[in-house]
This record gives C-alpha cells, sequence and structure tokens, in this order.
C-alpha cells in the first residue's frame, strides 16, 4: 500500500469533542470522521515537490512551505489522533496546524511561483520523475504536481477562509 500525504480541516470543537470521546472510548477511540468535503489526499505530490525544491537549490521559501505541509507542526495534546481510526501507525502520529499556521500557509501557497518551479523540471518524464523522487513514474509529472498544488492551495484557502485548523498525516 502505497503512503499518502493527508489532511483533514477541523475546528477547535471537532479537536475538543474528539479528545472526549478518546478519553471516554475503552480503546481510546477518537470519534474520528471529519466530513469528506474537508479531507485532502495529495498523493505524494507535496513531496515530490519538497524534494524537487531543495534538490533544485532553489526557492528555499517554496522548499519551507512543502516542509511545513508535510510536517505539520508537533503538539502534546494531540496524542489522542494516535489511533488506527485515524491513520495507520506509519509515522508519527498526525500532527496539527492551528488557525494562524493554516492562514501563513494559504498566504505562502497563495506566493509560491509554481509555473517558476515547474519550469525548471526536467522535460524527460524519467529525468522529472527522479527529481521528484518517484521512480518508475509515468505520465505528466508537471501536471501531477501542478494538480495537487492548485487542489492543495484551494484547501488551505477555505480552512483560512473559514478560521479552521488543519490536521496532517500520512497513511
Amino acid at each position: 500500500m502505497a503512503l499518502t500525504q493527508q489532511f483533514a480541516r477541523v475546528t477547535p470543537r471537532c479537536l475538543e469533542h474528539c479528545r472526549a470521546a478518546a478519553l471516554a472510548s475503552p480503546d481510546a477511540a477518537p470519534g474520528w470522521a471529519p466530513p469528506p468535503t474537508d479531507t485532502l489526499d495529495t498523493d505524494w505530490a507535496l513531496w515530490g515537490l519538497l524534494r524537487f525544491c531543495r534538490g533544485m537549490g532553489a526557492d528555499a521559501a517554496a522548499a519551507g512551505v512543502f516542509d511545513r505541509l508535510t510536517g505539520g507542526a508537533p503538539a502534546e495534546d494531540m496524542d489522542f489522533l494516535d489511533h488506527p481510526d485515524v491513520h495507520d501507525g506509519f509515522g508519527g502520529p498526525p500532527r496539527l496546524l492551528y488557525a494562524a499556521a493554516v492562514s501563513a500557509i494559504s498566504r505562502a501557497l497563495d506566493d509560491t511561483d509554481l509555473d517558476a518551479i515547474l519550469a525548471r523540471l526536467p522535460a524527460a518524464t524519467p529525468a522529472a520523475a527522479a527529481a521528484c523522487g518517484f521512480p518508475g513514474f509515468s505520465g505528466d509529472v508537471g501536471a501531477y504536481l501542478a494538480g495537487h498544488f492548485t487542489t492543495t492551495r484551494a484547501f488551505f484557502r477555505e480552512a483560512a477562509r473559514r478560521g479552521m485548523c488543519v490536521v496532517a498525516w500520512v497513511d
């Protein structure tokens, strides 16, 4: 099974509900059920953008944004989401991006010049895939990255507009 980067837009109230459910449940189940409209699976695209930005030695700001997106922020009070109902246990537990961080990331995504980044992507699929860490990828690497970037930017814009937090994890 391939690992993918997952996001969920949540309110502080939702997080409190999950925390209370975990405390009340015999197996610490947090009752995690964000609506599908508030979840996003970005596959491997953000990791590929991060790797490519680091590897091309340019646009440190974009690399920082992709790093923050894929890593979230450690929060001790999020341990209640470290449960099989939320993620498969690969890597660390889900991490939280508070509403202020979501707004900052949304602005940073708006400021990211994806066209300039993708202009440096090798034209040949095998070379472009290798530059992003996607061995064996077939298809248009640039279109794959651009599609996931656009979706991620819209997802974070909406979260920022609604004043929501975002939970990030790998599944």
